[in-house]
């Protein structure tokens, strides 16, 4: 059961703007849930970039703030990644990620390249 499905990933040139969707299962889709989006360049580990707390704040690790906007739209069960004045270190694999109730979720991975 697919219950994640991450769309938008593109190849961008530097300083443009992507904005990735995740389509989330409703059975998870819940404000109570750490919902978020991880990470992964090439030879590196995942790291969470932004995310919604389970109290429902907004985080961004430093190296996204003012870049980089997280939004989830509760009619649609679905979570977003604005990204804007993107950087050839935004390249990569970017996975939208949820846990609920003691479970971690993931999704497939869309892909996000930024060159010239």
């Amino acid at each position: 059961q697919v219950l994640l499905v991450e769309s938008g990933g593109a190849l961008v040139q530097p300083g443009g703007s992507l904005t990735l969707s995740c389509a989330v299962s409703q059975t998870i889709f819940s404000r109570h849930a750490l919902m978020g989006w991880y990470h992964q360049a090439p030879g590196k580990e995942r790291e969470l970039v932004a995310s919604f707390t389970t109290g429902g704040g907004r985080t961004y690790v430093d190296s996204v703030k003012g870049r980089f906007t997280i939004s989830r739209d509760t009619t649609t069960n679905t979570l977003y990644l604005l990204m804007n004045s993107l950087k050839f270190d935004d390249t990569g694999v970017y996975y939208c990620y949820v846990r609920y109730l003691g479970s971690d979720y993931w999704g497939q991975g869309t892909q996000v390249t930024v060159s010239s």
